[in-house]
């Protein structure tokens, strides 16, 4: 439905797309119903494109994410010290908004008391900040979106029918991608294209075989599911046609859902009413070891296509005895490190998809040397550092890598995590960049534009240096906060007019030549790699921690040796060219080291730059968080 995606042909779609045409030049509320993957946010995306506001923003946020404690303030903004933490007036997600499109999705998962305030914003278009008594008025035009029956949730008294009404001004229903089969080839295709030339494989093609086995699948996963099926099949393919054995489509869909829902239904009844126990564990199970075995022991393959995260899909897997269970640092009644008998140790690593730690998952190098110790290694993805500083902190993971920002919100917020080794310099591999055709030329033009980035990175760093050049504070611009993102949609570019990346997404963006840098890190940063542990794990086992320097010691010397190759193994994980990949490796040495007094002060520097700009709580004292443990 979005700009730069195919035409559509089916009846079902050409009919809805005339109702979304009547729909997008007014600012009439809409409820958009689909099931899981139909494609809810690019409809939303949709309307916002073609109505008069598509040169304002168009935000969207998951309901469902939110948690209790924070919604409020997400939503509507809070006020400095509006509660413990809050340093700073923040904005909430209706003000980020202003004049342009917010799309609430999941709304069907939002609290009882968050819809009794948020019906009083549709009615008076207006948000009252967390510790305010001022009512600021908005102009937003708000797009809800969800999957489940709100009108069965009303009668469950877990939706407002008076929320309902006022959302539903405008209801349009997604047909699932089984309805629409004449579009099916078409996506096939975009998606083909799309992932095809973030690989540098422009040749691919599917072969008539293929397309007849997409049109005869039922896609219970929607697109969401069709996008990620090609995706994996560019990454598969080693022949320039793609044939059907490639796509890996799951056999319950195959055979139960031509059948539709109402078969499903059915078979579970029969279940229920044969007198089967334990049929909910039962189904669960089954469904998470087909999907595993499916995606060929891809966690990240078989979360999404069981549409769970990582974190929800490692319990079951677990459970099931398909991987090692996983065991918190924190909590009464659990072991530590400590108590473990030798056999029933881990290792609890974060990491991106890139640098030392990536190569070492990616050659399995590490598992190879615990093989006869004992020693389990449990990977747990993170897309950027503040998230896996998160996990590290509540003793969700052991040990992970980040930049040098993210390290310090962690400190000033007493979590317990040590520095123990980092890497050297690397200020090019981070950058802000805007679109070819933008008319910034430079960093004096950022005055009052939205700048993306991801809050407490490497790269919030960077920006506040970029603009201090000019006489430029954070309160000059218009900080959009989001995790980091590329390739960038038609609607990226409307709601924000300056990117914050880092690589490797960094150098696949100037490989693609559709942005252009403005400024790097060069002269304004260092852009250190930090490695880093949980106070308890490095107390408990030293011994491991150790050998993992040494592991990353040897995997820096293969990376910086052997690039081609490090580039090679990367790609498959990451869905980036090889030459990108490449570049992006090249930017850096991969020579891992001790923390020393000069790294320390370095990273003093940045703290205490923080600390006066009040985006830290406290003032902190970066070595009083070094591991001081020797070589055994």
């Amino acid at each position: 439905m979005q700009n730069h995606g195919p035409t559509l042909i089916d009846p079902a779609s050409i009919a809805f797309q005339s109702v979304l045409d009547r729909l997008a030049p007014t600012d009439a509320t809409v409820l958009i119903v689909g099931e899981t993957g139909t494609g809810k946010e690019g409809v939303a995306r949709y309307l916002h494109h073609h109505s008069p506001r598509r040169q304002q923003p168009f935000l969207a946020v998951n309901c469902g994410a939110l948690t209790e404690s924070l919604a409020e303030s997400e939503l509507f903004g809070h006020e400095k010290g509006a509660f413990t933490g809050a340093r700073e007036r923040h904005q909430g997600w209706f003000e980020a908004a202003e004049g342009g499109t917010l799309l609430l999705d999941e709304i069907g998962e939002l609290s009882l008391p968050l819809q009794v305030k948020l019906l009083r914003v549709l009615q008076e278009r207006e948000v009252t900040r967390v510790g305010s008594h001022r009512a600021v008025k908005v102009n937003v035009r708000v797009i809800a979106a969800t999957h489940v029956d709100l009108a069965q949730a009303i009668r469950e008294r877990r939706f407002r029918e008076d929320l309902y009404y006022r959302l539903n001004v405008a209801a349009v229903t997604l047909p699932p991608l089984r309805q629409r089969q004449e579009d099916i080839p078409l996506l096939a295709e975009h998606f083909l294209r799309l992932y095809a030339r973030r690989l540098g494989r422009p040749q691919l093609r599917m072969s008539e075989e293929t397309v007849a086995t997409l049109m005869e699948y039922p896609w219970p996963g929607n697109i969401r599911e069709l996008e990620n099926t090609l995706h994996n099949a560019v990454l598969l393919s080693k022949e320039p046609i793609i044939s059907p054995r490639q796509l890996r489509l799951s056999p319950l869909g195959a055979d139960s859902l031509p059948l539709g829902e109402a078969a499903l239904d059915e078979f579970m009844r029969q279940q229920l009413e044969s007198g089967e126990t334990q049929i909910y564990q039962r189904v669960i199970d089954a469904l998470v070891r087909n999907a595993f075995e499916i995606s060929g022991s891809n966690q990240l393959q078989t979360a999404t296509l069981l549409g769970v995260s990582r974190n929800t899909l490692r319990t079951h897997l677990g459970h099931l005895g398909l991987i090692k269970p996983r065991r918190s640092l924190a909590g009464s009644g659990q072991r530590t490190h400590a108590h473990r008998p030798p056999h029933e140790r881990e290792l609890r690593i974060g990491y991106q998809r890139f640098g030392n730690l990536g190569i070492l998952k990616a050659r399995q190098s590490l598992e190879a040397q615990f093989a006869d110790s004992g020693v389990s290694v449990l990977w747990s993805e993170f897309p950027a550092g503040p998230q896996l500083l998160h996990a590290l902190s509540n003793g969700e993971i052991d040990f992970g890598t980040t930049g040098e920002v993210p390290p310090l919100f962690a400190q000033a917020n007493d979590n317990r995590v040590l520095y123990v080794a980092w890497e050297p310099a690397a200020p090019q591999s981070v950058a802000l960049l805007v679109a070819n055709d933008s008319p910034i030329k430079d960093i004096a033009s950022l005055r009052g534009k939205r700048i993306a980035v991801n809050k407490g990175s490497n790269v919030h760093y960077l920006l506040v240096q970029i603009l201090d050049e000019v006489g430029l504070t954070l309160d000059d611009v218009r900080v959009v906060y989001s995790p980091p993102k590329y390739p960038l949609t038609p609607s990226d570019h409307h709601a924000v007019d300056a990117w914050m990346m880092w690589d490797p997404l960094l150098s696949d963006a100037e490989r693609c030549g559709q942005l252009r840098v403005i400024a790097n890190g060069t002269g304004r940063v260092n852009n250190h790699q930090f490695y880093l542990a949980h106070r308890d794990f490095a107390a408990h086992s030293s011994d491991l921690l150790h050998q993992l320097m040494g592991a990353l010691v040897q995997t820096g010397r293969y990376i910086d040796a052997n690039r081609l190759e490090a580039a090679n193994l990367l790609s498959a994980e990451l869905g980036l060219a090889t030459d990108s990949l490449t570049h992006a490796l090249a930017r850096r040495s991969h020579q891992t080291q001790r923390m020393d007094l000069a790294i320390i002060r370095d990273q003093q520097a940045i703290a205490d730059r923080f600390y006066a700009l009040g985006l830290l709580p406290r003032a902190i004292k970066v070595r009083d968080a070094v591991w001081s443990d020797s070589p055994p």
